[in-house]
């Protein structure tokens, strides 16, 4: 969410803004914004004056009393109650009208930074860098899910009765390899430093609206029936959530942490084949990694994030490339992004394995999280960024290591994390 101020002094710049994220529908809400933030200041200098002069008549109150002008005190009187029932009006309307500013503010989007590329959708990201050796080897690939099939290491058919749709039972050594390679996701990221933090799986409405657009919450979050509680769709939102209406030391910052959860989310209209198998489903597991910093800090930090995912991943001798999103792809809170996606050799081309995000302080503004410096207070600005999602992961492993016999390899660093295997083999 933008600062009214900013709105007010920079109308062109936000309408411009508006433009390039391609939602010309959103432009009117700029000069509407403004009109209501004029209404509520008239109101606010309206009730002040109405404020000052009920203050001074009571003083007079207080003095004819003293003075035993009785009837005249109460004719002032009278006049503090009318002043009293315009004020009960006029913060009654500043209510309404602030409500609706704050309704209209969290619809625009943050203002993009100058290096994101101009396009509509994510048609138009743009390839930025491309990390190992993309190999397409001379035997076929089969599709991930019949590689798990082929070592007894999920059941679809079972998920599908006990839970429908999107879900899945992963088993054996498919499913230890899930475990080991969040584990390894977690001590790579403490062992640069990170604090490891396992948040709740739930979260209020207030902090959904902190963290995420209204569009992006509908599409995304499941509620439950009853409660104001939704199902978390990443830890991001939690781990943010944490410091809702904090006041941060800025000795303690920057403030780094990754975290553990389970994912839900609706995934709605996914289709095609590769959405049969483990590529989007309603329920995962995530290593996630977010930061809170000074808002010099944020792009240092935005380029060191998706360095740590690229480096993990070539640790999994996976190929990866990094894709900047274009200005329509970004979601509105963001002020610039990457996917880091992995190298697909059965497709022979590269898939969206995690997502790194600079929201500047729009996350920040709207929880109020903050920092005191010698200037006074100021929103910080938040990060995060996918360190590892379990399913895309297992999908991009068993692809690259996968052998012409039908065994896959197992990468040296998650070999500690299978008990010293080296090899997964294909069941009888």
């Amino acid at each position: 969410m933008l600062d009214i101020k900013f709105v007010r002094e920079n109308k062109d710049k936000v309408k411009k803004n508006i433009k390039k994220k391609f939602q010309d529908e959103k432009l009117p809400l700029v000069d509407e914004v403004i009109d209501l933030d004029q209404k509520i200041r008239e109101l606010k200098i309206k009730g002040d004056s109405l404020r000052q002069e009920r203050n001074q008549i009571s003083d007079e109150i207080g003095a004819l009393f003293r003075e035993k002008k009785i009837e005249e005190a109460n004719q002032k009187k009278q006049n503090v109650s009318k002043i009293n029932e315009q004020l009960i009006d006029i913060e009654k309307e500043e209510t309404e009208l602030s409500e609706n500013l704050k309704s209209k503010m969290m619809i625009i989007p943050q203002i993009i930074d100058d290096s994101v590329p101009i396009g509509k959708d994510d048609t138009q990201n743009v390839e930025n860098e491309r990390f190992g050796e993309p190999i397409v080897p001379n035997y076929e690939i089969p599709y991930h899910a019949e590689i798990m099939e082929s070592f007894n290491g999920w059941d679809k058919d079972s998920a599908g009765r006990t839970s429908g749709n999107g879900f899945y039972y992963l088993i054996g050594d498919i499913a230890r390899l899930h475990s080991a390679l969040l584990s390894y996701a977690r001590d790579f990221m403490i062992d640069k430093g990170f604090t490891y933090c396992i948040p709740p799986f739930m979260i209020r409405s207030d902090v959904v609206t902190g963290v995420m657009s209204f569009t992006e919450m509908d599409a995304m979050m499941y509620k439950i029936e009853g409660e104001d509680l939704y199902l978390i769709g990443t830890s991001e939102h939690s781990m943010i959530g944490r410091f809702k209406d904090q006041i941060i030391k800025p000795d303690t910052l920057p403030i780094t942490m990754t975290s553990y959860s389970p994912c839900f989310r609706k995934e709605v209209g996914a289709h095609g084949i590769e959405e049969r198998g483990i590529y989007r489903v309603h329920q995962f597991e995530k290593q996630e990694m977010i930061v809170i910093c000074n808002p010099e800090d944020s792009m240092k930090w935005y380029e060191k994030m998706w360095k740590f995912t690229v480096e993990l991943f070539r640790s999994l001798d996976i190929p990866v490339r990094t894709l900047e999103c274009c200005s329509g792809d970004l979601a509105d809170l963001k002020v610039k992004s990457c996917d880091v996606e992995a190298w697909s050799p059965r497709q022979k081309k590269y898939f969206e394995v995690g997502s790194c995000s600079n929201l500047g302080d729009a996350q920040a503004r709207r929880l109020g999280i903050r920092a005191k410096g010698e200037k006074g207070t100021y929103f910080l600005h938040t990060l995060n960024n996918t360190v590892l999602a379990s399913s895309r992961a297992i999908i991009a492993l068993l692809e690259n290591n996968y052998q012409s016999d039908g065994s896959v390899l197992i990468p040296k660093v998650l070999q500690p994390y299978m008990g010293g295997k080296k090899i997964i083999e294909k069941k009888n």
